[in-house]
């Protein structure tokens, strides 16, 4: 009854609708022009997890994980010469004043807290690395070179092999010359054009690495998508072309699809959102969903049209007979993605409410406005003639599934796919599965200079913190009593020495470290001293000299960080050492020593990898449990839900033994995946079904129900997936890795999930509906 109001009000105000339509894309089209891309270090973290808890609780004294290294080497491989110490001084100075990065953490062979300690007849000699009044002579070199071999800088701040100079710092969440969030985006530009282009020459390369970086090279390879973007419009338009044979009605599913992603970008701008570089393949997967949709209107339009209707009445009637599944399919992709709010990681929040916009304005593009625009074509004498029956041939033949002896074989092949598939997935890693940034190609700019920095420094830039806080109530806060307390030390030295045996952790760093390495400067730099003083007065002479400015220690000395250097930020690696702190954790912490996870940008990692495999299971069960609610009140059957659900099950399980076999590890950007995958498979399903109950309730057998459902629908279905999945499949030129992979997952999940639709739901629906044969 409602759908009928609604159908008389549309086609009777038609020439209202289509203003209306055409105002709204107007504005949403002049906001959508104004969207830009938004990258933030803090949206890709969970910050109420526990780690990063601690991590922004101590992030003011040790500094957070959103770091920025640059390696300045000589392409001779020697960096003392004069060319060589110019260039490093005047990439620290521009880093320097850049802004958003965090001028006191600065650090280079030329920062002021660079300095070396040695022993001397007199007691200790000391000063910076680099003096005030250094020459880049012969003897100034020779001099600096000493210095850097006695502060023990060689793997840290100069490469192992003399080719390369360190100069680093953190980055600041606001900008502090506008206020406003920093753009990640704008400083890699900054870096791009004020670093690397201003000093790289024929004698000195420069080399890059960090988040920021990181974000903007993705986001400069994300302009090709645009490109891709118009390679699959046009694919897709070829492919319309072919099914329908008609200009017009290949322009409209089109372009109302393309409507569809004007407003969600329009409204997302609205809303105050940007597009996340992570995020932006999203658009085109609202275009996919689209474009499914807009072809099964045109499809049933066209079906009525050889029934001999008018153009306006076949509209009319195709609208009426599609609105509830495609709303219901509509709905289901829409609270599917909702359902992605529950993850607590802002970059996931902001992909489930791009996703979910985009889907919901699909329902009024194109089951609203597109069958009203469809009412004013003059159906040609020719679109008219083809033959209704064309492929009947075909689907007499697919139709056959729903023999007992066919579905008998269907099943079982998909029950053995499926016990496959659901042990591979067993085997997928949460987390990257590969060193450097898996959203880049392994040949990239970035991970190349990632490849050369690991390589050359015996110092990773995958760090993670261990946080020690003391807790006396007999502490003065404005005293550092935790430094000269033996048993407190040793017990950080021997929980440092359990972590540095760790396979994965390349060196290990503390207090206990430092002060070891001081006591033996007390005591003429004899080896047999490197150990920690047992009394009180001696840790105080070892640890006093040791500034808060280094990291290891705050200002009352009541918090010091065990700083691990990892080989690689790989799932296993993360996931082997975070389960021996733990372990080291529970044996080894007290009531006044508390060993806190997590700093550094591995300790980051390794709180999302928690993170998204606690969000894993319940992620499936939200996504699910909407479909599963909405196909209940679509079509009040228990067993129309489980013909159309348990296909989509199979094809996710199978997507995650994909994923396993390509070594693609689920992380932030790859999750949602398989939400989405569910969101584009359920259509299929929910069009073929919806008419299979239509004629079996009519009284038509199963096998004839399902042949008619094809006949009906079948073209529709087929040509889609197959359209999408090779729109999709072009992907696989990216400059973007992670584009590749999504565009092998989702033409994965294009065809599968089609093949599920018209062959494994037919098969399931012979076992529920036994009677009907």
């Amino acid at each position: 009854m409602f759908v009928k109001s609604l159908e008389k009000f549309l086609f009777k105000q038609r020439a209202i609708v289509i203003g209306v339509f055409t105002a709204i894309t107007l504005v949403l089209g002049y906001q959508a022009s104004n969207i830009h891309l938004d990258a933030s270090f803090n949206k890709n973290i969970p910050l109420n997890h526990e780690y990063m808890k601690t991590y922004v609780k101590h992030s003011d004294d040790f500094g957070g994980a959103n770091s920025i290294y640059i390696s300045v080497c000589d392409k001779n491989g020697d960096i003392f010469n004069p060319e060589f110490f110019e260039s490093l001084k005047s990439v620290h100075d521009q880093l320097f004043f850049i802004p958003g990065v965090n001028r006191t953490l600065v650090s280079s062979l030329y920062s002021p807290s660079t300095r070396f300690i040695e022993v001397v007849e007199d007691g200790f000699a000391g000063g910076p690395v680099i003096p005030a009044d250094f020459n880049a002579d012969k003897a100034g070199l020779q001099k600096v070179k000493q210095n850097i071999e006695k502060a023990g800088l060689i793997g840290r701040m100069v490469a192992d092999d003399y080719s390369c100079a360190m100069v680093s710092s953190q980055l600041l969440e606001t900008n502090p010359e506008t206020g406003e969030k920093l753009d990640s985006i704008a400083l890699a530009q900054q870096l791009e054009t004020e670093v690397r282009e201003k000093f790289e020459n024929d004698k000195i390369s420069i080399h890059i690495i960090g988040f920021a970086k990181m974000i903007g090279d993705v986001a400069s390879g994300a302009k090709d998508v645009v490109l891709f973007f118009a390679v699959a419009i046009v694919i897709t338009a070829l492919m319309v072309w072919i099914f329908i044979r008609s200009t017009v009605l290949t322009i409209l599913p089109i372009a109302c699809s393309i409507m569809a992603v004007i407003w969600q970008l329009g409204m997302l701008n609205s809303l105050g959102f940007g597009l996340d570089p992570m995020s932006i393949l999203v658009p085109f997967l609202v275009f996919a969903i689209g474009v499914s949709h807009g072809v099964q209107m045109i499809n049933s339009i066209g079906k009525r049209v050889h029934e001999g209707f008018s153009a306006k009445q076949a509209c009319s009637a195709s609208f009426c007979t599609l609105l509830i599944p495609g709303g219901i399919a509509l709905m289901s992709d829409t609270v599917g993605f909702l359902t992605l709010l529950t993850i607590d990681i802002g970059i996931i929040k902001e992909l489930a409410i791009t996703a979910s916009l985009g889907v919901a304005v699909i329902i009024f593009t194109n089951l609203f406005l597109m069958p009203v625009l469809a009412s004013y074509i003059d159906f040609d004498k020719r679109f008219k003639a083809l033959p209704a029956d064309s492929h009947d041939h075909l689907w007499e033949k697919m139709s056959r599934v729903t023999k007992p002896k066919n579905t008998a074989i269907i099943l079982v092949i998909t029950a053995l796919l499926y016990g496959f598939g659901w042990m591979k997935s067993q085997e997928m890693k949460i987390g990257d599965m590969k060193a450097g940034a898996p959203s880049l190609h392994e040949d990239s700019r970035y991970n190349q200079d990632t490849f050369l920095i690991t390589d050359r420094y015996a110092i990773s830039t995958d760090i993670l913190k261990v946080i020690v806080e003391i807790h006396d109530d007999n502490l003065d806060d404005d005293i550092a009593y935790d430094c000269t307390s033996h048993a407190t030390m040793d017990l950080i030295d021997q929980f440092q020495w359990r972590l540095s045996n760790v396979q994965g952790v390349q060196s290990a760093i503390s207090l206990s470290t430092v002060a070891k390495v001081v006591n033996t400067g007390y005591n003429e730099g004899n080896l047999k001293w490197r150990s920690l003083p047992r009394n009180s007065s001696s840790l105080v002479q070892s640890t006093a000299r040791i500034e808060t400015s280094t990291g290891l220690l705050n200002r009352n000395c009541s918090v010091m960080p065990i700083i691990l250097f990892l080989e690689d930020h790989k799932a296993e690696t993360i996931e082997r050492v975070i389960s021996s702190i733990k372990a080291a954790k529970a044996e080894m912490e007290t009531e006044q020593v508390k060993f806190l996870l997590a700093s550094g940008a591995a300790g980051v990692m390794a709180a999302t990898n928690e993170a998204v495999e606690a969000a894993q299971v319940p992620m499936l069960w939200y996504v699910y449990g909407a479909v599963i609610i909405l196909c209940l009140i679509s079509f009040r059957s228990v067993k129309a839900t489980i013909a159309v659900v348990l296909p989509l099950f199979v094809v996710s399980t199978l997507a995650q033994a994909l994923m396993t076999y390509l070594e693609i590890g689920l992380t932030v950007s790859t999750m949602p995946v398989i939400a989405l995958g569910v969101g584009i498979g359920v259509d299929y399903g929910i069009y073929i079904l919806s008419t299979m109950i239509g004629e079996l309730r009519k009284g038509n057998t199963l096998t004839h129900s399902y042949f008619l459902a094809l006949k009906e629908r079948g073209s529709a279905v087929l040509f889609t997936g197959l359209t999408l999945a090779i729109g999709v499949s072009t992907w696989a030129f990216s400059a973007l890795k992670f584009q590749v992979d999504m565009g092998v997952l989702l033409t994965f999940m294009f065809l599968v999930n089609m093949l599920g639709a018209v062959i494994i739901l037919p098969a399931l629906a012979s076992v529920l509906w036994r009677k009907e044969k």
